[in-house]
């Protein structure tokens, strides 16, 4: 058995999955009373000065903050049928039934939201590791483990997997977020072309 980490956003998607859902779920009256806020953090992120692993906590907090769990639950199994489907990579289904069809272990390792990646995990039989919004029957808002990209995601999957039992790791992303995942493979895969393989993993 080998291991397969796979980031989802614009890897396993042809775009990224988390705006969408944000817009999906929110409200105009939200939009406006938020604005005041957002809309600042918008432009310092456009202009590269806030981080996207920044800029996603603060976005989750003003869209879900208060929210009925349920609600966005439904919305995500919703979300997943509707859009989801709509935008997943053939090369990315195909890769995963391949690493499935050998026995490997297969592990989907994403900034994106629980409330969505959840249920779409199910449907493909595959384990997750996520951003995962807190919250019992109303959501905080904040995060229970962070934002999962850049480091985050390569201390999770130490966490989750002994990276010693597997003879060969399988790593795939499509941004400079998923460098620390990447690193962590034998076969590292950037935007589906092989960009470092080793033989002699220690």
């Amino acid at each position: 058995m080998d291991l397969a980490l796979f980031d989802f956003d614009g890897t396993i998607t042809d775009t990224e999955m988390y705006t969408p859902f944000v817009k999906h779920t929110t409200s105009l009256s939200r939009r406006v009373m938020t604005s005041p806020i957002l809309i600042p953090a918008l432009v310092l992120y456009k202009l590269k000065l806030l981080p996207a692993r920044k800029m996603r906590p603060l976005v989750s907090f003003l869209a879900f903050v208060g929210k009925r769990r349920n609600k966005i639950e439904n919305d995500g199994q919703y979300f997943v049928k509707s859009v989801i489907s709509k935008h997943l990579r053939e090369i990315a289904l195909e890769r995963i039934k391949w690493h499935q069809a050998r026995g490997d272990r297969v592990v989907v390792v994403s900034a994106s939201l629980d409330a969505y990646l959840t249920p779409w995990s199910r449907t493909l039989g595959v384990e997750l590791l996520c951003s995962e919004l807190s919250g019992a029957n109303r959501l905080s808002g904040l995060y229970r483990h962070g934002d999962v990209s850049c480091e985050t995601k390569a201390l999770l999957v130490q966490g989750l997997c002994d990276l010693s039992a597997y003879h060969s790791i399988y790593a795939y992303g499509d941004t400079d977020e998923d460098s620390a995942l990447l690193t962590l493979a034998t076969h590292q895969y950037l935007n589906w072309e092989l960009v470092n393989e080793s033989f002699n993993k220690e």
